[in-house]
């Protein structure tokens, strides 16, 4: 026998509680829509246009540098300089693994050395060179994190490795703040000593303040500007009036560009250069060069992060970006190629024909398919066109990538670092150089 239908309430109450469910679960309907749909940024592309590319024409030739991958490398910088002034560039690696600092000097017969640079420091990340005590030869200031993952902690400190000719001994500068993860070394104050830039990244909370050179190994800090998420401070005469100013990538939901306008004596004016509408962007590196080689500097920007996220894959508004520095405080910005998971880049003239390239590096890519890139070159046509072309595609998530002239060939060589912030499956690598060779395109 079957059970008795259930009595039904009138047409009218039906229709009130009808109205009052729609009434309910629309604004949560919409507001599922707002965080799946991407904010603004590009018109969408499929993932495989922004993971696959043709092989470009350049010759290079891959080689491992120092230590062995091991476990889940952690590669948080790199830098080419010439430290020991000896007119052969280095290559300093910050190593969040093994926290540590190394110096890989190239000998005569072209092999590498590997040197670590004073006592280890806490998940080391940005570096940069400069004469901090006036002695005459190079020093190293460091950004330390603390650690990778994200945190409020006071953890984060500024140490500057001391160059003492047969060792390098460590003294912190900057104590008791958030994660860092920028340090820039240049005169900011006119008063002929090497003073900092420092971007505290921190979480919810950071900052991004200058260092003053009190002379003695002493610095006095000053803040400049107070949020979440300062990436990377790279310095440079941006309205070329003679002294440097400090640029600012701010992400976090931001995804912002700044400028503090130096305006002498250590004071600085803020300036926001630009504000991208897709706060999803994901921007994750800033460097500055000439790129249209009109003696302006402008800025170029990897938007590929998708750490705060839980798929790591390639999205269609990843790619390289430039602010065109147009003059008078005004900065133009177009993407110059969609590269998925784009996490650093560096300017050369790769290919030789007299303009100015981009050498992409992918920490986040659709590694699950074969021939997804992990190094891309955005070859310049000379009229600001950029191709992106496939230079490599193992080993994957760099996070990243240096260029210089590193074997003495004249040619632009890469070297770039895996950050692995997952245990890797496949093709992992620590320090790769990519080493241009004769035969490619001319």
């Amino acid at each position: 026998m079957n059970d008795p239908a259930p009595s039904q309430p009138p047409p009218a109450i039906r229709l009130t509680r009808w109205l009052i469910g729609v009434a309910v679960a629309l604004p949560v309907v919409l507001v599922a829509l707002l965080f799946l749909l991407p904010r603004g940024g590009p018109p969408a592309v499929h993932a495989s246009d922004v993971s696959h590319f043709p092989p470009a024409e350049l010759r290079l030739e891959r080689r491992p540098l120092g230590a062995e991958p091991g476990f889940r490398p952690q590669i948080t910088a790199v830098a080419v300089a010439d430290l020991d002034g000896d007119g052969r560039p280095d290559v300093l690696a910050s190593d969040g693994r093994l926290n540590q600092v190394f110096l890989y000097r190239r000998a005569e017969d072209g092999s590498w050395s590997e040197t670590p640079l004073g006592d280890e420091v806490n998940v080391p990340a940005g570096l940069s060179v400069a004469d901090l005590d006036g002695d005459g030869d190079r020093d190293v200031a460091v950004a330390v994190l603390g650690k990778v993952t994200p945190s409020d902690e006071p953890i984060g400190r500024v140490v500057w490795l001391e160059n003492q000719g047969d060792r390098w001994v460590n003294h912190v500068v900057l104590d008791d703040v958030r994660r860092v993860s920028d340090v820039q070394a240049g005169d900011l104050d006119g008063d002929g000593d090497v003073d900092l830039a420092v971007a505290v990244f921190g979480y919810h909370h950071g900052e991004v303040l200058w260092l003053e050179n009190r002379g003695g190994g002493k610095f006095r800090d000053h803040l400049l500007f107070t949020t979440q998420g300062p990436s990377h401070v790279p310095l440079g005469d941006y309205d070329g009036d003679g002294d440097l100013d400090i640029a600012v990538l701010v992400s976090q939901d931001h995804e912002e560009v700044w400028a503090f306008e130096n305006r002498g004596k250590g004071d600085f004016t803020p300036r926001r250069l630009h504000r991208f509408t897709n706060f999803d962007l994901g921007s994750a590196s800033l460097i500055a060069a000439d790129m249209d080689k009109d003696g302006k500097l402008d800025l170029v920007l990897s938007a590929g992060d998708n750490l705060e996220v839980n798929h790591h894959y390639p999205q269609p508004w990843h790619g390289v970006y430039l602010l065109s520095n147009a003059g008078g405080w005004r900065f133009d910005a177009r993407r110059l190629a969609a590269v998925g998971g784009v996490y650093g880049a560096a300017v050369a003239d790769f290919d030789g024909d007299g303009d100015n390239d981009v050498v992409a590096a992918c920490m986040f890519n659709d590694w699950r398919t074969g021939g997804a890139a992990s190094l891309v070159l955005l070859d310049n046509d000379g009229r600001m066109n950029f191709t992106p072309r496939m230079l490599a595609d193992w080993p994957t998530h760099l996070g990243v990538v240096a260029a210089g002239d590193l074997d003495g060939d004249g040619r632009p060589d890469v070297v770039a670092g895996s950050l692995h912030i997952y245990v890797p499956r496949s093709r992992a690598g620590r320090l790769t150089l990519w080493l241009s060779r004769k035969g490619g395109a001319p």
